[in-house]
Formats: C-alpha cells, structure tokens, sequence
C-alpha cells in the first residue's frame, strides 16, 4: 500500500509483462499507476495523484477525496438506546455493533442483486 496526500494506493505485480500496476483506492474517480521499478510506481503514485488533483483545479471540478470511513448519523434517541443495549449485550462498543449491522445489510442487499 501506499499514501500520499491523504489517497492510498494499492500495487500488484504481473510477472509475464515484468510490470507494477497499480490503482488509487476508495474513490469512485479511477487513477492508476504503472512502474518497472519500487521507486518508479512510488514516484508515478504521487505523480498521478498530483496530475489529478491539478487537472480538477484547472477543470473547476472538486477533487474527489478518499472515503474516511467517518460520517455522522442522526437517528431517534430510541432507536440510539436499543443499539447501545444491544451492543453491551454481545460485549461490543457501539460502533463495532453498528458497522457488524451495516456490513450484514450491505451484503445482504448485494445478494440480492
């Protein structure tokens, strides 16, 4: 993995073209990457992620920013006391319980699909 500016990026090798590729995750923009050498996709990292961050200064587009995993969420306070009940319940910290729930339902609605 690398970083760089707050974006990571993610290597992998193909050995018949003797070639690092690799992808900037957790943006829905795709930047990608490519080098023969560590230091070369560790410079073309950056590179990329400097020529996307100054195309969408020149293009007047906000640069798209890598998810935090972070967000707020506003739910009744019942709703905030069940949670918390049952999250002590089976020994978790509220966050754990409620990202435990929200994977649950994500791969459920992408079973569905």
């Amino acid at each position: 993995m690398l970083a760089y500016k707050g974006y990571t990026g993610q290597v992998a090798y193909d050995d018949a073209a003797r070639l690092f590729h690799g992808e900037v995750l957790h943006t829905r923009d795709v930047i990608t990457f490519s080098g023969t050498t560590v230091d070369e996709i560790e410079q073309a990292f950056r590179d990329s992620i400097d020529e996307y961050l100054a195309w969408c200064a020149e293009e007047g587009v906000p640069a798209e920013k890598p998810y935090s995993g972070k967000f707020n969420l506003r739910i009744s306070p019942d709703l905030h006391k069940e949670l918390v009940r049952h999250a002590r319940r089976e020994g978790k910290s509220l966050n754990s319980f409620v990202e435990e729930v929200l994977q649950e339902r994500v791969t459920y609605l992408g079973s569905r699909r």
